[in-house]
């Protein structure tokens, strides 16, 4: 079965960095599309960021854009949110799911538990 494992989240000031970490397993990490999304307190899932495989071309949310990349390690089947400049508005809980961004709020995607990311003066 798909497992899906983020690390990294915590608090960080605005204009700080975090990394987010996802360790991924059960399913055929190589060829998939992998995204993030997140959910901030009383809103609706977002979605963040896709990466291909291949590694690219990639895509990301608007407000995110040259603050944010999404590498990925297929020899460690790890997906990585790369987190630069970090506003307030990040603050939500960031999760890895597999596929694209036309397939995150699917039921054919898989998303872990999360991971809480919190900026804040």
């Amino acid at each position: 079965e798909v497992q899906l494992v983020e690390a990294g989240g915590g608090m960080a000031q605005p204009g700080g960095s975090l990394r987010l970490s996802c360790v991924a397993s059960g399913f055929r990490f190589t060829n998939d599309f992998m995204s993030w999304v997140r959910q901030a307190p009383d809103k609706e899932p977002e979605w963040v960021a896709t990466i291909p495989p291949g590694g690219s071309p990639t895509y990301y949310l608007d407000s995110v854009k040259g603050r944010f990349t999404i590498p990925r390690d297929d020899a460690k089947n790890m997906l990585f949110l790369q987190m630069y400049d970090l506003k307030p508005e990040d603050t939500a809980r960031y999760f890895c799911a597999t596929g694209s961004r036309s397939i995150v709020f699917t039921i054919s995607s898989s998303w872990g538990q999360g991971t809480q990311v919190t900026v804040s003066s």
